[in-house]
């Protein structure tokens, strides 16, 4: 009977790499097809990876705990008759990404993968001073890792031999400042493994702080109108609706509102081009006990705050109950950050790559301000706006940010209606 491979799946626009978390069979288990196989972890999403086919589980190649590139076999199905035949094109496409990998040619060495190369640049790990140990001489992330953790091998640490064969010292090869070597515990220190979901956040923090130049700035806003309207209708709509209208359905629709006028912003840097969006997709951040998760209100300026109110309650329900979608992770062009829930009133966000811009919505609090020359006590709040400066430069975002304020100042039940 035919062996068939059931490779990562790709999981998202961005994600070349998952995480089996959990195995849901195991080996001998008889599975039909689209059963749920395993459980799979990515910086954007947990999702249930599926059976291409109806068999029994042959070979559980990957472990749990363990991270793959996309196309990476992680297990193998013992299939009956023609039942492959059904799967013929996703076989194929298997089969071409496998022979990526398996050429035996020497040219192997210098084709890098994106998590190979990822993980030897935060490092500072030199990938022509390594021995691949994988198919033609090609260097695998655990390469990599040994190298992080072991230091480069003998031999190749030392010298490096220019053309003209004399040998001179090797630039040294900077290890990670953060490695396990070189961080003293003392007792009473706690342990705690890196989570592969953890291990992906930090990975595209890095490499959004490494590759986008963040400028910030920040503006402040008179919300004392939109906080008695908002506390106005709050109980009769949680009454009828069945969940919170919060403060942060009103701003996440300003800034869609504002984002149609400044089109400019909702783009992202394309090396050699700026891509501005057509569709307005808000990015909302959703913090859990372990992770955050930024899942996508799609079409945010066609809808109404209560639209946005139902959105922004489901999908924090979801992040937080682990049953988010891959599509509901999918396709965000500017990020909402609700720092304020948490008592924040100034901060300074890291942009949601390939996103150019990320706005944190701080503490609304109670402040003396002077209005008509008196002193009154008014709501105020900050904008805090994180921009990527390749795409985005002051004027565009003061102007952005301003607009933004004239309308959330403005926010009344005579100018914004809920429905």
């Amino acid at each position: 009977m035919p062996i068939e491979k059931i490779t990562m799946p790709k999981l998202g626009e961005s994600v070349t790499e998952g995480t089996i978390s959990n195995w849901i069979v195991s080996v001998g288990d008889v599975v039909n097809k689209y059963d749920p196989l395993a459980e799979v972890m990515t910086d954007k999403v947990n999702a249930e990876i599926p059976s291409s086919f109806s068999g029994k589980v042959k070979e559980l190649i990957a472990k749990e705990g363990q991270t793959l590139e996309v196309g990476e076999v992680i297990c193998t199905i013992e299939v009956e008759g023609d039942n492959s035949q059904e799967e013929q094109p996703a076989k194929e496409e298997t089969e071409e990404k496998a022979a990526a990998s398996i050429n035996t040619d020497t040219s192997q060495k210098a084709r890098y993968s994106p998590a190979v190369l990822r993980l030897s640049q935060e490092a500072g790990i030199d990938l022509t001073l390594l021995t691949g140990t994988g198919a033609g001489g090609r260097i695998t992330r655990k390469d990599v890792q040994k190298a992080i953790q072991e230091g480069v091998p003998q031999g190749k640490e030392d010298e490096k031999v220019p053309a003209n064969g004399s040998s001179v010292p090797a630039d040294p090869i900077p290890k990670k400042e953060t490695s396990v070597h070189n961080v003293q515990t003392q007792a009473g220190d706690k342990e705690f493994p890196i989570t592969g979901l953890r291990k992906a956040i930090a990975s595209n923090m890095v490499k959004s702080k490494h590759e986008i130049p963040h400028a910030w700035t920040m503006i402040e806003v008179d919300v004392t109108k939109l906080v008695q309207y908002r506390n106005k209708v709050k109980d009769s709509f949680k009454k009828e609706e069945g969940y919170n209208l919060t403060f942060f359905a009103f701003f996440v629709k300003a800034v869609a509102r504002a984002l149609k006028e400044f089109p400019q912003i909702n783009s992202t840097w394309a090396g050699d081009k700026i891509i501005q969006k057509k569709d307005i997709n808000i990015s909302i951040a959703v913090a859990t006990e372990g992770a955050l998760f930024v899942p996508v209100i799609k079409d945010a300026d066609e809808k109404s705050i209560k639209g946005i109110a139902r959105e922004i309650t489901e999908l924090a329900n979801k992040a937080r109950t682990g049953k988010l979608t891959v599509d509901e992770m999918q396709g965000g062009t500017f990020t909402v950050n609700n720092t304020g829930s948490f008592g924040s009133i100034q901060s300074m966000g890291i942009i949601n790559h390939p996103q150019a811009a990320i706005l944190q919505v701080e503490s609304i609090v109670k402040r003396p301000v002077i209005k008509d020359n008196m002193i009154a006590i008014s709501d105020m709040v900050n904008l805090c706006m994180s921009l990527d400066h390749r795409v985005l430069d002051g004027l565009v975002c003061g102007r952005f940010l301003q607009r933004v304020k004239e309308i959330l100042e403005n926010t009344s039940e005579e100018t914004t209606p809920i429905y």
